[in-house]
């Protein structure tokens, strides 16, 4: 279970409202307390006791989880009196991965690695550790999977539910030892039988980084979450990449803004640990209403093009990245409009439909698929046909070998790479692997040159010949390198031409092989060479 590391640099941003808009229980048959009243404003007297307790969360691989926990006081504390032994915390074993929503009020220890005071909690949305003097003492905990996940189930409408971040987080401390001011003075003497729930919204050090929208796409609207890089620049040109989440961190009314939550899908772009570079990217991140990939691929589209009007994105380098049910969205998206992406990465998908991986190859959009060899919801024969099936779609286009293994890739996980088991969740071992995710933004739309390659054999004079023709597509003029065996010859073909060449054969019998065609053209001011391989099969003459 890999955490991202902090950068600790300022940054610009809208806190998002997602809080807000779950305020509802969590659907399910466990009731929660409610949690107690805000913080004050201002200083309580010496001794009052705990103050108010605020969750803080990162999100790793398998999602958000709260990683600090901050307990105010009623003055400065004494910091050089605090040890990780004063303190205890607990929090909900439940993670909606592994077990049922029964298991939420269940409990589980989670260690304190490091205590230390800050004057202003909302710092640790900018640094790693913000350690000053003051009244809010920060609990640091040991990085775990056991405890402190806050998505659970939201509505379960169907056999599939929809999930949210839980609006009533069970995280709670309990004070072991007594914290004093710098004074000297008692402020809360240990009391290893209370435990303070979480009074306050929680800092969420990558989530809140994003900004919340509504898109009104033709057929309905599209609720949708965005973040900038750090010192964007509208001069400048980003990368754009457009997260598209599983099935259930669709929009069902109340889980507004989980897709941000969910894993890593949306916020491991901001973080140089886990891409391997400082580049500023801009993520999009549409929480489509799950009714059905067509409609949803078409609104996703609307989005995108209207957010590429609006926002400074480099038009050749925009990508799409999904997990399990936003593969679906992915296919779709570049079946359709190709046009927009410059490459895409699908983890633990659907397969595609039969007539998809033909548009997407004609396109010569990349694509990297990744998937679980024991993926317990999606079977990886599926996936792995996609790939065949896009790999045989570039044959016949007549690519070569090279060019295929470049656009086209696949990466199967065995259950050793999940570091918690859920073999589904190709995005974990997926994002884990940097090399991966330079891998998508290294790629770019080319200019590619708009021609069409066909061999024909045919009997003459008792003869065996093949006849290779290129049809020029495009508005310039292009010279077309044909070679079969040893043989090979120059064509120039003008623009919305065609041209051919009949190779000269003396035997009744031609073997079954491959023509190559080397393209050399100019397409909106730049110089394009292409290669492609047809394969045409043998003929015996009388």
């Amino acid at each position: 279970m890999r955490r991202p590391l902090r950068t600790g640099t300022a940054r610009a941003r809208t806190r998002a409202a997602a809080a807000a808009a779950v305020a509802a229980l969590v659907a399910a048959t466990v009731a929660v307390a409610a949690p107690a009243s805000a913080a004050p404003a201002t200083p309580a007297a010496p001794g009052a006791g705990v103050l108010s307790v605020t969750p803080v969360t990162e999100v790793g691989s398998y999602g958000q989880q709260v990683t600090h926990v901050v307990v105010e006081y009623g003055d400065a504390v004494d910091a050089a009196r605090l040890t990780p032994g004063d303190f205890a915390v607990a929090d909900s074993v439940y993670n909606f991965r592994f077990h049922g929503v029964e298991r939420l009020p269940e409990l589980v220890d989670r260690q304190v690695a490091d205590v230390w005071t800050t004057d202003d909690p909302a710092r640790l949305l900018d640094e790693d550790r913000p350690a000053a003097p003051g009244r809010f003492v920060v609990l640091e905990l040991v990085d775990s999977p056991d405890g402190g996940w806050t998505v659970v189930v939201s509505l379960c409408p169907t056999f599939l539910c929809s999930v949210r971040v839980n609006p009533d987080q069970l995280t709670q401390v309990t004070q072991l030892g007594d914290v004093h001011a710098t004074d000297g003075t008692l402020l809360a003497g240990g009391d290893p039988t209370t435990a303070h729930r979480t009074t306050a919204e929680p800092i969420d050090r990558e989530v809140d980084q994003f900004v919340l929208r509504t898109f009104a796409s033709s057929t309905g609207d599209v609720e949708y979450a965005y973040r900038l890089p750090d010192g964007y620049d509208p001069a400048r040109a980003y990368p754009l990449v457009v997260a598209l989440p599983g099935h259930g961190m669709g929009f069902d009314g109340q889980n507004l803004g989980v897709q941000l939550a969910s894993d890593m899908l949306t916020t491991a772009w901001f973080q140089e640990s886990w891409t391997g570079t400082d580049e500023g990217v801009i993520v999009l991140a549409p929480q489509n209403r799950r009714v059905g990939k067509v409609t949803e691929g078409a609104q996703a589209v609307e989005l995108v093009e209207a957010f590429l009007a609006e926002h400074a994105v480099d038009r050749d380098r925009v990508y799409a990245t999904s997990v399990s049910y936003g593969s679906q969205l992915l296919w779709e998206m570049f079946s359709e409009r190709p046009d927009l992406f410059a490459g895409g990465l699908l983890t633990g998908g659907f397969p595609a439909d039969a007539d998809e991986l033909p548009r997407i190859a004609q396109a010569e959009v990349p694509l990297w698929i990744t998937h679980g060899t024991n993926d317990h919801l999606l079977p990886v024969a599926n996936a792995r046909a996609s790939y065949d099936g896009l790999v045989a779609a570039h044959r016949a286009l007549g690519r070569t070998e090279t060019r295929i293994t470049e656009l086209v890739r696949w990466t199967e996980y065995g259950d050793e790479a999940f570091t918690l088991p859920d073999h589904h969740l190709a995005s974990a071992p997926t994002y884990e692997d940097a090399t991966i995710l330079q891998w998508l933004l290294a790629q770019e739309k080319r200019p590619r040159a708009a021609f069409r390659l066909e061999v024909a054999t045919q009997c003459h004079a008792h003869r065996a010949v093949p006849t290779v023709t290129v049809t020029n597509d495009g508005d310039q003029r292009l010279r077309a390198v044909v070679s079969a065996g040893d043989s090979r010859h120059t064509l120039t073909v003008p623009a919305g031409k065609d041209r051919f060449h009949r190779f000269t054969h003396r035997a009744a019998q031609l073997p079954a092989g491959t023509v190559t065609v080397t393209v050399e053209t100019v397409v909106d001011g730049v110089g394009v060479t292409d290669t492609r391989t047809v394969a045409h099969d043998a003929l015996t003459c009388r």
